[in-house]
């Protein structure tokens, strides 16, 4: 059994320091400091690892490495989100949210201008919706890596026409590109990006070449009077976001993730499950679950349905895009 218990406190002691070590790396200091850093966690981890089977100088490395760890996560707390950085220009302009009763004002909702993915006019205004007109949620679920990887936003449906779609991304600084294991590190902050369809929806499906996306729109199946709900769960988010940062997190503060956080205001909630990390399973969970309208039809017909790409290009930049998208 100690043999076993040595083991195991060596496989942590690996993971942790190979954890501490890429931190290091990805969000420590920039140059040859981070490699040194690094390094040196490197070989005190090792050295403790020799040590689980060794009785010489094992308290000394012990007392060490819990220096070391300290000291890591001193640092590791000093990183901390802001909302004052060079932004990129896309998400340069934070939403906000203005409730009075039922009625909200959505403030800098992007509408932007696209002539190709990196060529746009930035432009937002401020959208005013009644939560009593509320009339249905949609998912769209965007792929460009294969079946298990996808985008997953929502967009919400009111009974004027308007759609207000709302996708959780990372929030990225001038010169930086999405990795997703930097995204496990802190080096990006979380963004709710606010949205007109033609612009969220339009740059994924007409503008998105390298590689390019395959866009979903499914239409999702529960009480209006939880769909008011999740809308103002996310209303706080944007506003909170607004006026305290956090970070992304590429596991447990994501598109879906935080989708499924939010949701936690319904009593019907959807259980948590591996295809909630595994994001581009979400439309069949939610199938799988009984949420997805038409359901009594399988899942491959809904699913060749809702793709809309090929909708989505032919209705471009047209004031009617929402409806066009939807049509049979």
């Amino acid at each position: 059994m100690m043999i076993i218990g040595k083991l195991l406190l060596a496989l942590v002691l690996a993971a942790l320091t190979a954890w501490g070590a890429a931190a290091l790396l990805i969000a420590g200091p920039h140059g040859r400091l981070s490699a040194t850093l690094a390094a040196c966690l490197v070989a005190l981890g090792l050295l403790a690892i020799t040590r689980l089977w060794l009785s010489r100088g094992r308290l000394i490395v012990a007392g060490l490495l819990l220096v070391t760890a300290g000291a890591w996560l001193l640092w590791w707390q000093s990183l901390e989100p802001s909302n004052e950085r060079q932004w990129q220009s896309d998400v340069a302009v934070l939403p906000s949210a203005t409730v009075e009763g039922n009625r909200i004002t959505l403030h800098n909702v992007r509408n932007f201008q696209y002539r190709s993915e990196y060529d746009y006019t930035p432009a937002y205004y401020d959208k005013q919706v009644d939560l009593d007109q509320l009339v249905g949620v949609d998912l769209i679920a965007t792929y460009w890596m294969g079946p298990s990887i996808a985008h997953v936003f929502l967009s919400f449906a009111f009974a004027d026409g308007q759609h207000v779609a709302v996708s959780i991304e990372t929030r990225k600084e001038v010169g930086e590109s999405y990795s997703t294991i930097n995204g496990f590190f802190r080096q990006y902050e979380l963004y709710y990006v606010v949205a007109d369809e033609r612009d969220v929806i339009g740059l994924r499906t007409n503008h998105r070449h390298n590689p390019p996306e395959q866009v979903y729109l499914y239409r999702l199946q529960a009480p209006l009077e939880n769909g008011r709900r999740l809308f103002m769960a996310y209303v706080e988010r944007i506003n909170q976001l607004h006026e305290r940062p956090e970070f992304y997190n590429t596991l447990t503060t994501n598109c879906t993730t935080s989708i499924w956080m939010s949701s936690q205001v319904n009593e019907q909630h959807l259980p948590f499950s591996w295809k909630l990390l595994a994001s581009g399973h979400v439309p069949q969970y939610l199938y799988e679950q009984g949420r997805l309208q038409d359901g009594q039809r399988p899942f491959s017909e809904l699913q060749r349905e809702a793709l809309i790409n090929d909708k989505a290009q032919a209705a471009q930049d047209s004031v009617e895009f929402s409806h066009l998208i939807r049509q049979p």
